[in-house]
């Protein structure tokens, strides 16, 4: 039997960084942002079906995400085109991974999780959070984004208080050690659970 968890949180939050300790506990790992590269790579289930719709941001035949960052900065309406595909084919990824996992705790590291309604597929829900000053400092200190970027990604997700009101679990990753510390108490509870069932 697996235990199907959900992973979110705001960017910024660590939630990549807690869904590598989840993958160090022997945990599966499924990531939506790898699912996007898979798909939008050369031979991706998405490039088809976007260069019918955007042609300008399919580059050598895969979708270059830095057009499609372009084109929908121009274009902001056609972010709910772009999710009519693009979300049917990351459900299709996650559902492959879902029916041939074979770890007792599988992981759904999943960015937009209650935005998307994904919640009802799984058996609980774990939020990443962390302050906004902080969440700000890390997400600008990449360098891979403006803070007018910063604050766009943030005005389509949820907001952090929203997403712990119902959360299942919360992870504080305040520091590497405490984040850590909340992981391996809730890998080891929803083992016990698994043991007892």
């Amino acid at each position: 039997m697996t235990y199907h968890l959900g992973l979110t949180g705001s960017i910024g939050t660590g939630k990549s960084t807690t869904a590598q300790m989840f993958s160090d506990l022997g945990c599966a790992v499924w990531d939506a942002d790898a699912a996007v590269h898979r798909i939008y790579d050369v031979g991706g289930t998405a490039v088809a079906p976007l260069w019918v719709v955007f042609p300008d941001v399919i580059v050598d035949g895969a979708v270059s995400r830095t057009a499609l960052r372009e084109h929908l900065s121009q274009n902001t309406n056609d972010f709910n085109l772009l999710n009519e595909i693009v979300h049917p084919l990351v459900a299709a990824d996650r559902a492959v991974f879902k029916d041939t996992c074979d770890a007792d705790i599988a992981i759904y590291d999943i960015p937009l999780l209650f935005e998307n309604g994904t919640e009802v597929e799984l058996d609980a829900v774990c939020v990443t959070t962390v302050d906004a000053k902080t969440q700000r400092a890390r997400v600008l200190a990449r360098g891979t984004m403006t803070e007018e970027q910063f604050e766009q990604i943030k005005s389509r997700q949820m907001s952090d208080a929203d997403k712990c009101a119902r959360a299942d679990y919360i992870i504080e990753t305040d520091t590497l050690d405490h984040a850590r510390q909340q992981v391996e108490a809730i890998v080891t509870k929803i083992r016990g659970e698994l043991l007892r069932a």
